[in-house]
């Protein structure tokens, strides 16, 4: 089943969206370094609408959005990581300096989670 995917830029949120109603979302930031990156922090889908393929669906969708944007994806979501590491055509890496960029960001700023 296929969902809706929304981006809530200000909030740092992909929302799946089904029927009017949120039923899985990706938290992220903006990585201001340059080059400019998307850091998936966490992906979250709400209880009783597991084991659909929601989560794939926004980690597909959110790897779109940064080809579409030109910028690279930084995976700190352990399920994000897993998912590019099993659909590497769609999820290129990201250069080292990135991630370690956006694991700093991350430390330094607990908002972000």
């Amino acid at each position: 089943m296929s969902v809706a995917l929304r981006v809530e830029r200000e909030a740092g949120r992909l929302l799946a969206v089904e029927d009017g109603q949120t039923v899985g979302f990706i938290a992220y930031f903006v990585l201001d370094a340059e080059p400019h990156a998307l850091v998936a922090v966490h992906t979250v889908v709400e209880p009783g609408h597991e084991g659909r393929g929601i989560a794939g669906e926004l980690v597909e969708g959110f790897y779109g959005i940064a080809a579409a944007e030109g910028v690279p994806v930084v995976p700190l979501c352990p399920y994000a990581a897993r998912w590019a590491a099993r659909h590497p055509e769609q999820a290129p890496p990201a250069p080292d300096a990135l991630v370690e960029a956006a694991k700093a960001r991350l430390r330094a700023d607990p908002a972000s989670r």
